[in-house]
């Protein structure tokens, strides 16, 4: 009888363990990427593909300009497991996308258009926030 009793006490304790569904990790990264690059972000279990920006009408910086244009950039995040979701970032708001728990925003596209110096889609560069 004792002997069931400490077996059910030690039963009931294991079942009170501390041990619940763990709270997901945080997520503060920035990543650069070149056109067709792709990133992954281990604590997201994601990666993210610059695919390339589809329309550039920023202001050049030797130009005097009405508005400040925008730029269209391109990208996909791809999950370890499942679809994945493509997203287009805009210079001209740098409002950020929503992807489940994640924030992902546009930090910089680089180079900078000049009228004297058209950019080479190959050199585009793109800096993301990712963030939970």
């Amino acid at each position: 009888m004792r002997m069931g009793v400490v077996l059910l006490t030690l039963l009931t304790l294991s079942a009170c363990s501390d041990k619940g569904p763990a709270a997901p990790s945080p997520v503060a990264k920035e990543v650069t990427l070149a056109p067709g690059q792709t990133a992954s972000v281990d604590e997201a279990s994601i990666s993210i593909r610059f695919e390339g920006v589809s329309g550039d009408s920023r202001c050049p910086g030797d130009a005097i300009c009405i508005t400040g244009g925008d730029a269209q950039v391109k990208i996909d995040v791809i999950p370890s497991r499942g679809e994945q979701t493509p997203y287009t970032l805009h210079t001209g708001d740098m409002r950020p996308v929503s992807h489940g728990d994640l924030t992902i925003g546009l930090v910089e596209l680089s180079p900078y258009p000049f009228v004297t110096r058209p950019i080479n889609p190959a050199d585009y560069r793109v800096k993301l926030s990712i963030k939970r």
